[in-house]
């Protein structure tokens, strides 16, 4: 299973080119993964216009440090949680505020608030 809609994958494109062009373009996220045994999520918006499997979002590794940072997909979708578990998409996840109000409240709580 792919991570990611082709959907998504054209919207978090377009964010990711916007981005390039303006670098104050905050979108709003995209889609959450997470996975299922363990506290890793993460929240992208972008994907990098010039390489399309580096994604750009919050990511919260469950170690009370979430930051604003890439991850590459093919990287996500070979971790295994400690059941052995992938990574999964959140289906009803929609963001609804920009990435930096996450990421703010985020810091806050010391994880990811969705």
């Amino acid at each position: 299973m792919s991570l990611i809609t082709a959907k998504q994958r054209a919207l978090m494109l377009a964010n990711g080119e916007r981005s390039a062009a303006d670098p104050a373009h905050d979108p709003a996220p995209v889609v959450k993964l997470f996975t299922p045994d363990s506290n890793c999520t993460w929240l992208l918006a972008e994907l990098d216009p010039l390489d399309p499997e580096i994604g750009f979002g919050l990511c919260d590794l469950g170690q009370g440090f979430p930051e604003l940072g890439s991850v590459r997909l093919s990287e996500l979708e070979s971790i295994r949680g400690p059941l052995g578990l992938r990574v999964e998409r959140d289906f009803y996840f929609f963001g609804k505020r920009p990435l930096s109000a996450y990421a703010d409240e985020a810091r806050h709580a010391r994880r990811i608030v969705v």
